[in-house]
């Protein structure tokens, strides 16, 4: 009697997406505007313009910022144009937003270059569980884009997987 022990796993053709593999190298940084407020209420355009004018923008090299205001302050749109104009040619990527939003623009982008067509009638599990902070907005848009073409799409680990989607008979 013959002991060998079979993978079935690895024999089942499941195509296993994983996100992480997908996750940008690169220091992530929230700026908050608030700590640039009056009294973190008001921003006074005169005193803003002289921190933009001083402020050493090289400390931003090749990161990813998430410009943001915590304060229950109004901040006028262009006050972040300003920021922008100064963060664009040093950062990695600029975003309005919070971490997340930031990780979510990331993401979408990344994702919006994969030649989907090779997934065609595949049987794909999109794994879950990990150790980065892949955003649940990119497991949304990677499912919205496979449905169209993939055979199945499950969620998990390819040894337990969470039926999320199978075609038809046509």
């Amino acid at each position: 009697m013959d002991n060998e022990i079979i993978n079935k796993v690895s024999q089942s053709g499941l195509v296993t997406i994983d996100l992480e593999a997908f996750y940008p190298q690169g220091e992530r940084v929230l700026f908050d505007i608030k700590d640039l407020l009056f009294q973190e209420l008001i921003l006074r355009e005169k005193d803003f313009r002289e921190f933009i004018k001083n402020e050493d923008w090289n400390k931003y090299k090749d990161k990813y910022v998430a410009l943001v205001c915590s304060a229950d302050a109004i901040v006028p749109t262009w006050a972040y144009m300003l920021l922008a104009t100064q963060l664009e040619p040093v950062a990695k990527k600029v975003v309005f937003g919070n971490l997340e939003t930031l990780e979510t623009i990331l993401y979408s982008e990344i994702l919006n270059q994969i030649k989907i067509d090779e997934y065609k009638d595949a049987r794909i599990v999109i794994k879950g569980c990990g150790d980065l902070p892949v955003p649940k907005a990119a497991y949304v848009q990677i499912t919205s884009m496979l449905r169209p073409v993939a055979k199945s799409i499950m969620y998990g680990e390819p040894c337990s997987t969470v039926p999320l989607y199978k075609k038809g008979k046509e």
